[in-house]
C-alpha cells in the first residue's frame, strides 16, 4: 500500500499555478518594457547571446525542484511488512450522503457545511473502530463503494478526507439503493455481527428505504443505524464559487431541511438507533455505545506495521535538477555557438 505520511503538505502544490502565472506575466512585462527601446529585431541584435528558451527551461527546472521537494516533505511510503492478528470485532459499512443538499451551512455546524461536519463525525467513528472492519459507500442519485471493508483505519480516513459532492455525478438521494449496496458489500461470513450506519439529511429521498432497511435486518440480521444531519427548519444551499443560493425553475431559493421522520422510520425498520448530530459529541457517543453492544466474532486483522521511506530519492532528484539549473546560464554559450556540428567542408569554402 502506498501513502503519504504527511499528506497535508500536498496542499503546497497549489502554489505551482501561481508561480506559472507570475512567470508568464514577467515575460510579458519584459517584452513590453523592451518595446519602449525600439523595434524587436533591433533589440535582439543588441543581445545576440540572450536565449528566451533557456529562461523557460530554467523555470521548468525550478518547478520540478519545488514539486519534488513538496512530495519529499509529504513523505511517500510503501508498506514493507504486514502483520495479521486474530481479533474480536464486527463489520460496519457507512453510507454517506453526498448530494448537493449536504453543502448547506447550518448555523450550529459553523464554520462547516453538513458534509464537512459529517466527515469529522465519521473520522471519530473510524478512530473508535480500530478492532473492526469498516467500509464506506457514498451516494446521491446513485451509490458507489468508496472503500471496501478494511481494518486499516489509516486508509479509511484517507478515503474519507477525499469525499466531495462532485464524486457522484447523478444528483438525488437514493437511500434505498445505498442500503442495498451496503448489504451486498459485506463479507461472506455471516457469523460476524454486521451493521450499517446511514448518515444523511434525508432530503428528497427517492425510494423505499424503510422497506429495504427492514429486509436487511429481518432476513440478514444487519442492523441499520441512522445519523441525521442538518436543521429541521431548513437553510438555503450555497452555489459553488458564488454568493448566491440554489434556486428552483421559478427563481425561488431552495430550502433544505433535515427529514427526521424519515430517518427515524429507517432506523426503526432496521432495528437501529436514530441520533441527530449537533455541535456536541452526543450522537457519536450514543452510536458507539450501541455498536459496543453487538456480539464480536473472531476475524483476521491485517495491520500495516512498517513502511519504507522514499523521500530521500525525491530529495536526490531535486538536488540534481537544482545543479543543472545552476550551471545552465540564461545566455547562449559563446564557445558552443561557434561549433558547427553539421557544417561540411564545401560550406566552409
Amino acid at each position: 500500500m502506498f501513502r503519504f505520511a504527511n499528506e497535508e503538505y500536498l496542499f503546497l502544490l497549489l502554489i505551482i499555478p501561481i508561480l506559472i502565472a507570475i512567470f508568464i506575466y514577467s515575460i510579458y512585462a519584459r517584452k513590453k518594457a523592451l518595446k519602449k527601446f525600439g523595434e524587436e529585431e533591433i533589440i535582439k541584435s543588441l543581445m545576440p547571446n540572450y536565449s528566451q528558451q533557456r529562461v523557460i527551461i530554467k523555470f521548468v527546472l525550478w518547478l520540478i525542484v519545488v514539486v519534488l521537494l513538496i512530495f519529499a516533505i509529504a513523505r511517500p511510503q510503501l508498506v514493507s511488512r504486514i502483520e495479521t492478528d486474530n481479533v474480536q470485532g464486527i463489520e460496519l459499512i457507512v453510507a454517506l450522503d453526498v448530494s448537493n443538499s449536504m453543502l448547506a451551512q447550518d448555523a450550529k455546524y459553523a464554520p462547516f457545511n453538513r458534509l464537512e461536519k459529517a466527515k469529522r463525525e465519521l473520522s471519530t467513528l473510524v478512530d473508535n473502530m480500530r478492532e473492526n472492519r469498516v467500509g464506506l459507500v457514498v451516494f446521491a442519485g446513485t451509490p458507489y463503494v468508496q472503500l471496501p471493508l478494511t481494518s486499516d483505519g489509516v486508509s479509511a480516513k484517507m478515503f474519507l478526507s477525499s469525499i466531495s459532492t462532485d464524486m457522484v455525478p447523478q444528483q438525488g438521494t437514493a437511500i434505498g439503493e445505498a442500503l442495498e449496496l451496503c448489504v451486498n458489500s459485506f463479507g461472506p461470513d455471516q457469523e460476524i455481527s454486521r451493521a450499517i450506519v446511514l448518515l444523511t439529511d434525508g432530503e428528497n429521498h427517492e425510494d423505499d428505504a424503510v422497506k429495504i432497511a427492514k429486509k436487511a435486518y429481518e432476513e440478514l440480521g444487519i442492523t441499520v443505524h441512522v445519523l441525521g444531519i442538518g436543521d429541521p427548519n431548513g437553510v438555503p444551499i450555497p452555489l459553488k464559487n458564488s454568493t448566491d443560493f440554489k434556486r428552483d425553475k421559478n427563481g425561488n431559493v431552495i430550502i433544505t431541511g433535515l427529514n427526521e421522520d424519515m430517518c427515524k422510520q429507517i432506523a426503526q425498520a432496521g432495528n437501529g438507533i436514530y441520533a441527530h448530530i449537533d455541535n456536541t459529541n452526543t450522537a457519536m457517543r450514543y452510536l458507539l455505545k450501541e455498536l459496543e453492544k453487538m456480539s464480536k466474532a473472531d476475524m483476521d486483522k491485517k495491520t500495516y506495521s512498517d513502511y519504507d521511506e522514499y523521500y530521500q530519492f525525491l530529495v536526490g532528484f531535486a538536488l540534481l535538477f537544482l545543479l543543472i539549473n545552476v550551471f545552465l546560464l540564461d545566455r547562449k554559450n559563446k564557445y558552443l555557438t561557434k561549433i558547427k556540428f553539421f557544417e561540411t567542408k564545401k560550406d566552409k569554402n
